[in-house]
């Protein structure tokens, strides 16, 4: 094995002294080097040694396997740090070298000299995304080159069966990429032992919640909760609530009046994270913002007790805020993986999904949105998550005075066959137009439901706190 200027590795030396391989059994062709980079593989290990549960969870997330690894050595090593992170055991070098010990691999690799050697490789994990990619790039290239060598000698054998052999090539093709393409189709008993799992837990509960409470008793009764991977479109138009909506379903999920609330997330590209606390934290003390803001309010009243409690719960609670702006939905998708891995989550919401920095700045708009669309349909499904996206509505249903309808969501119909459930936000028809804000109370309509009826709902709006309630005749 030689490194990438051509030169026999320290890994490749270390290997042939004691009779172990130093490298991939795939052919070379040309008498060439395949693919690798031994420095990539022990900067990602050195990455692992630093911050090992995050760093290892990412790998996982990358489908880095230890057979990506072209050094046995690296292989052995990563294969290890894989077995503690999945036995929840701390991962440092001082455990890594007993484990390797306890399993008479470590003077395998090299003894405890070659682990201190790449524990210090680099000094930060900064750069652990480069390295998986980098590792994952050449072990892709190095497994095409193992099919692409096969399949020249099997030409040579070919001895008859076209099509037979065609198929045999593209499957051992797949094989290689399968991880970058969805699941396979499930056969029927799968799915149907879930659905009637489903269907038990409907019967068992008699009407109740089956998902994630909306925290309205109105809303709920139609949607029964928001359900696991369903994507919930909330849209409105500027000022008209959605944020503040989108908080009181924050709560109701995370901190529930009665029983255990669930991992709630929230991506705010809007607003940062001290603002959403500072709205959330004086709709569930139910203080004056405005007075708050003026200073109205007196130092050791009833209200700085109430914003102390309601501090004192958010605390505790299973909330997580990330304000990133300029994300993209590959960085969202992977970002909540990441969290998800750490702390299960139970709901997630996206403020606002036109917010979303595009991919390719390059291709029109609608074809933006619709991708930004199905990234957030498809994580609902992967992480198994209600996922409520908020949205813009367009001008139409104003200017005309009248209800908005799903056609008016804005720069893309796929946000409206994405959906599964779509909700709208509107000021009454008698509400005062002077001023683009929202009402006293507001129309919630429940536009689409894939699994559920729709129909009209009222919330009351309690302007000075920011929070939407049951409405109240």
């Amino acid at each position: 094995m030689a490194d990438d200027d051509g030169n026999p590795s320290r890994t490749s030396r270390r290997f042939r002294s004691d009779g172990a391989s130093g490298g991939d059994s795939a052919p070379a062709l040309s008498g060439r080097s395949l693919p690798h980079s031994i420095e990539a593989e022990e900067y990602l290990l050195s990455c692992c040694l630093i911050d090992g549960n995050d760093t290892v969870a990412r790998c996982l997330e990358g489908k880095i396997a230890p057979a990506a690894f072209y050094a046995q050595a690296n292989r052995v090593v990563f294969e290890k740090l894989v077995e503690l992170y999945n036995k929840g055991a701390a991962i440092d070098l001082a455990v890594l070298a007993e484990e390797l010990k306890t399993s008479r691999q470590l003077d395998e690799i090299g003894g405890y000299a070659y682990l201190t050697q790449i524990s210090g490789r680099i000094p930060t994990t900064a750069q652990a995304p480069y390295f998986i990619g980098k590792i994952r790039e050449f072990f892709l290239l190095r497994e095409l080159i193992k099919v692409a060598a096969g399949t020249v000698e099997k030409c040579y054998d070919y001895s008859g069966g076209l099509e037979e052999f065609i198929d045999t090539v593209e499957q051992e093709l797949f094989a290689v990429t399968q991880d970058r393409i969805s699941d396979a189709a499930k056969p029927m008993k799968g799915p149907v032992n879930e659905a009637m799992g489903v269907i038990t837990k409907m019967l068992a509960k008699k009407g109740e919640l089956t998902g994630v409470s909306s925290g309205y008793k109105d809303l709920d009764s139609l949607t029964y909760g928001f359900q696991r991977q369903e994507m919930i479109v909330l849209a409105a138009r500027p000022s008209m609530g959605k944020t503040s909506l989108a908080l009181n379903f924050a709560e109701a999920a995370a901190m529930p009046k009665t029983g255990h609330g669930v991992t709630t997330l929230i991506f705010s590209l809007e607003m940062s994270a001290a603002q959403l606390a500072l709205r959330m934290l004086c709709a569930r003390a139910r203080v004056n913002m405005k007075l708050l803001r003026d200073g109205m309010l007196s130092k050791n009243g009833d209200e700085q007790q109430r914003l102390l409690a309601a501090a004192d719960d958010f605390s505790k609670s299973a909330l997580f805020i990330d304000d990133s702006s300029h994300l993209t939905i590959m960085e969202l998708r992977a970002k909540t993986r990441r969290l998800h891995a750490r702390n299960p989550l139970g709901f997630v919401i996206v403020d606002y999904l036109q917010l979303l920095s595009p991919t390719d700045p390059k291709i029109p708009r609608e074809q933006q949105v619709a991708e930004m669309s199905r990234g957030l349909k498809a994580l609902a499904k992967e992480l198994d998550v209600p996922v409520l996206v908020l949205s813009q509505l367009s001008r139409a249903a104003e200017k005309e005075n009248r209800t908005p309808k799903l056609s008016d969501l804005r720069e893309s119909g796929s946000i409206e066959q994405d959906a599964d459930v779509v909700l709208m936000l509107a000021r009454p028809k008698d509400a005062d137009e002077k001023f683009q804000v929202a009402a006293d109370s507001a129309e919630l309509i429940v536009a689409k439901q894939r699994n559920g009826p729709v129909g009209e709902l009222k919330l009351t709006f309690l302007r000075d706190i920011t929070r939407f309630e049951n409405h109240t005749q």
